[in-house]
Parts: structure tokens; sequence; C-alpha cells
């Protein structure tokens, strides 16, 4: 499988997060939250969320963004099924290092694959 993260599996628009956000499956890990939502295209999307309330400055949103979207990226094969939309969001008030995102985010697409 193709190890890298194109434009067409960024998850946007309006109604497609809508939609995610009315009909998904949530879940949560130490330090993340996540919302997830099987449909019925041919790529898994995904969408990473660092909010404002947590980290004012937009030089660590942007680090912890860039952590999330590389930790998917090396582990986006643990998804068994296509076309499932992710939505991960940070939850934590500290900078976690990239091994403790790392094994979260794979936590994370081992629930999902479970359950598909």
């Amino acid at each position: 499988m193709d190890a890298s993260l194109p434009k067409a599996e960024r998850l946007s628009g309006k109604t497609t997060l809508s939609r995610l956000l009315d009909g998904g499956r949530w879940g949560a890990t130490a330090h993340l939250k996540y919302c997830w939502l099987a449909g019925e295209g041919d790529l898994n999307r995904l969408l990473v969320s660092v909010p404002k309330k947590l980290f004012k400055r937009a030089v660590k949103r942007n680090l912890l963004k860039r952590r999330l979207r590389e930790s998917y990226r090396l582990q986006k094969s643990l998804l068994s099924a296509t076309g499932i939309d992710l939505m991960i969001t940070y939850n934590s008030p500290e900078v976690l290092p990239f091994e403790v995102v790392y094994s979260e985010v794979g936590e994370i697409l081992g629930k999902i694959s479970s359950k598909l």
C-alpha cells in the first residue's frame, strides 16, 4: 500500500463533515478523541483537529497536526476496509512526543478495524 497522504485522502467540506459528526461513532484514547463513519468511497479520508482553546500558539497546533497526520500516514495500512471517514481531535493540554501520538493513533486504527 502507498504510504503517502495525498489531498484526496483529506476530509473536507461542510456537508461531509456534518454527516460525519451527525452519524459517526465516537471513541477516545488517553489523549485523543475520534469520530469515524464507514462510507461507500474507495479511499479512507482523514481530518485532524487541535483546538485553539488548548494551544493558543499556531506553531504548537501545527506541530501536533503534523504529528497526527504522520502517525496516520505510517499506519494507515492497519485499516482493513476502505471508505472510512475519520476525524481525530487532540485532547491533551500538553505537547506529547511523537511516540505517544503514534501509539495512540495505532490504537484508534486497531479499534476501528476490529469493529468493521
